[in-house]
């Protein structure tokens, strides 16, 4: 019996189950350091890098795993600078 067809059905549903859990762990560190807890967003970013870092290493992610940490990084990177600069004008 070739059951190619269900490794290959589950393999994408431990990656799929990998990428949402990592990516709901890494918002929350960034919304728990930046809003909760009041760390600032810098702290918060840094905690997002970390464990996007981490889990890719761990698990051994492909290379869309590290694109999509990259840019993710410097959309809230540049959302860091741009928002502050921002309010501080309508303030």
């Amino acid at each position: 019996m070739d059951i190619q067809d269900q490794k290959a059905t589950f393999h994408a549903f431990l990656t799929t189950t990998v990428w949402v859990c990592a990516q709901l762990a890494m918002g929350i560190a960034l919304a728990t350091l930046a809003f909760a807890i009041g760390a600032g967003w810098w702290p918060g970013l840094f905690a997002f890098i970390a464990i996007g870092v981490a889990v890719g290493l761990l698990f051994k992610m492909s290379g869309v795993w590290w694109a999509t940490l990259i840019a993710e990084t410097v959309l809230l990177g540049l959302g860091g600078i741009i928002v502050p600069a921002l309010s501080g004008m309508m303030g």
